[in-house]
Parts: C-alpha cells; sequence; structure tokens
C-alpha cells in the first residue's frame, strides 16, 4: 500500500536524515526514486530542498543540455541528456523551456544555463527548470561569441555599424565586447568599442577560456584573436595553437580538446607546455565510430571528462551518438582516453546539432 504524502520518506528515520541518504544517491536513480512511493516522488519533484543538501555536502553532477534545431519547423529546442531505466542516455526535450532564437547562444553559470538571444536574455535554473528574464542586451549585436570568466558573462560580437567618407560613403562594422555582471544582475555601463580591427563576421568558427583569456579561432587563421578582459585588449593568438583547425573544442582541466575528424584523433592544447599532442587510447573507436562524421562537438563533462557528440548512419537513418570519455595524465605527459560508454541520443534524422552545454548540479 503506497503511503500518503505526509508520511516520512524512510519508516524509523527523521525526514533530515532521510534526506541527507538521498542527496547521496547519483542523480540518474532519481526516477527510480520518484516510484517508490508519494513522499519519495514529493521529494524529487520539489528539488529545492535536495539540491540545496546535495550542494552543503559537496555532492554535485554534470547535467548535459543540448540545444537542437528541428529541421522541419526551423524551432531551436533544449534538451537534456537523461539516463533512462535500461541503463541507455537519451536527449530528452524540456518542453517548459523557452526556445532559442536562431542568432542565440547559450552559457553555464554554476547551476544555471543564460540565454542570450538577439536582444532578449533569460535564465533557468537547472535543478528546477525555472525561467528568470533578465535585463536586455544594451544593444544588438550579430554573430555573437559569449563566454563566462569569473563572475562575468562576456558577450563579443559585431556593432556599431556607421558610415564614413574617406573613400566614399560605406558601410562599417566593429567588434565590440558587452559585460553582464552575474553578482549583480546588470550590465555593464557602457559597451567596450575596441581599437583593433578585428573584421567583420560571421568568421569566428569557436570559442573557448583558457587561462582567463578568450580564445576566438577564425575560419581563417588570420582572423584568430585573444581578447583580455582585464586589459581590454585584442592580440593575434598563439601560432602554435592556431595552427590546427579547432572546432567543437572544450578545456578540460587547464587543457584544450577538440576531435580531429580528418586526422581522426582528439588532439589535446596545453597552453603551459605550448604543444599540440593526440589523447591515447580512442585510435579505434574514433576510426570507427565517427568514420563518417560531418561535425563532432566536445564538452566538458566534469574533472578529467568530456562528452563527445557526433553524428552517424544506422538503418538507413542519421542519428547523433554521444561518447562520455575519461581522461587521465600519465607519468612523461602523455594523456591517455578511455570511453566509458557511447549510445545514440537521438535519432530520425530530424535534427541538427546547434550547442551543448554541462551544468553543475
Amino acid at each position: 500500500m503506497e503511503q500518503s504524502p505526509d508520511s516520512p520518506l524512510i519508516p524509523s528515520l527523521p525526514d533530515d536524515v532521510a534526506v541527507d541518504i538521498v542527496a547521496r544517491v547519483p542523480r540518474s536513480h532519481y526516477p527510480t526514486l520518484s516510484l517508490v512511493s508519494k513522499s519519495f516522488r514529493k521529494l524529487i519533484a520539489s528539488p529545492t530542498t535536495l539540491y540545496k543538501r546535495r550542494s552543503q555536502l559537496g555532492i554535485t553532477q554534470h547535467r548535459l543540455y543540448a540545444v537542437l534545431r528541428n529541421r522541419k519547423t526551423g524551432v531551436f529546442s533544449f534538451y537534456i541528456l537523461h539516463r533512462k531505466l535500461n541503463g541507455y542516455n537519451r536527449l530528452v526535450s524540456v518542453r517548459s523551456l523557452p526556445f532559442m532564437s536562431s542568432r542565440g547562444s547559450c552559457v553555464p553559470v554554476g547551476s544555471k544555463v543564460y540565454v542570450f538571444n538577439d536582444i532578449s536574455v533569460l535564465t533557468f535554473d537547472c535543478t528546477s527548470h525555472t525561467v528568470q528574464r533578465i535585463s536586455d542586451i544594451p544593444q544588438r549585436m550579430c554573430y555573437k561569441e559569449v563566454n563566462v570568466i569569473g563572475k562575468k558573462v562576456y558577450v563579443i560580437g559585431d556593432a556599431f555599424c556607421y558610415y564614413t567618407q574617406e573613400t566614399g560613403w560605406s558601410k562599417v562594422w566593429q567588434k565590440a565586447v558587452t559585460v553582464f555582471d552575474i553578482e549583480t544582475q546588470s550590465w555593464e555601463p557602457r559597451l567596450v568599442k575596441e581599437d583593433m580591427d578585428v573584421g567583420v563576421g560571421p568568421f569566428w568558427s569557436d570559442s573557448v577560456v583558457m587561462e582567463d583569456k578568450i580564445c576566438l579561432k577564425g575560419y581563417m587563421n588570420g582572423n584568430s584573436f585573444v581578447y583580455g578582459p582585464e586589459e581590454r585588449k585584442w592580440e593575434s593568438m598563439d601560432e602554435v595553437m592556431n595552427s590546427k583547425e579547432w572546432e567543437g573544442a572544450c578545456v578540460v582541466d587547464g587543457v584544450l580538446y577538440y576531435h580531429d575528424r580528418s586526422g581522426k584523433a582528439m588532439r589535446a592544447y596545453d597552453p603551459k607546455q605550448g604543444c599540440w599532442s593526440v589523447v591515447n587510447g580512442l585510435e579505434e573507436f574514433l576510426a570507427v565510430e565517427t568514420a563518417r562524421s560531418r561535425w563532432s562537438r566536445t564538452v566538458n563533462y566534469g574533472p578529467n571528462k568530456l562528452a563527445l557528440f557526433f553524428p552517424k548512419r544506422q538503418y538507413g537513418e542519421k542519428m547523433i551518438c554521444c561518447a562520455e570519455i575519461a581522461l587521465e595524465r600519465r607519468q612523461g605527459g602523455e594523456i591517455w582516453g578511455k570511453v566509458q560508454w557511447c549510445h545514440i541520443v537521438i535519432g530520425g534524422g530530424l535534427f541538427d546539432m546547434v550547442k551543448f552545454v554541462a551544468v553543475k548540479v
């Protein structure tokens, strides 16, 4: 017989002790726990108390979100990587979250995701999927790259369109940086205009944060730059870092990783050593599983881990696959990788990948 909603979570134990026990259970088991009783279902469905206790205990896990474009409708929707009862991971639509604009971008900040659309900005809490609207971007910016350093979000894009009469009237674009302060929940009082001419977008294929600087990779090597927020200064990217065509990259424990599809390798760039290397142990997996992949994306999935997303054809249909890869730096500085699992996370050939983010909850 099922318990009433007010029954104790675990008979003979105080509820605060029971919450401590549940908080230590891996989050992937919560759907199963919710089937135990109404009391457990209520606790799992109202996660404020549970996640607060997890945070106090220092128990966090990474929750992975994806933004996918539906080819039929053109809508950009949020999905969450969810572990099914059969042990397989699947991307499941989060219908309570709003759509992202076609020119939008999103970044993880603590247990929240910030979504920057054309002008509007919103954030959602990943423990409850509650959405909050925050102040708009001060000025419309095209081809935005959004990154987080400390307690500030940096939005870099094309702005300040004006006309000049040096050689006749012409339209001029400049790169601009505007900053959102997470603590005060407000924008910096003015946009930061940069004197260095860095061209007109879209020509950045990717961007990452390394050593508290924003690295922007150009489609052409001459368009790759590093922006230092402290000095508000643009610099050309280091030649060695710029020598590889990295795209869909992520930074794990200070090292940049990306999947080199043409070379069928996972490559790593360590800024302290100033050189590229190949992640060992993944050669056979990448050669077999990603042989015909036209794109791939890596995501920081926690300490010493990354998630690799890539397309694959199976039974005549296009699928999106995800692999969790554990990373280990061995004696001598070599980096080795080991595939923990690899699953088809969504199928049907109806979706295009837009963005992946991982959040600690």
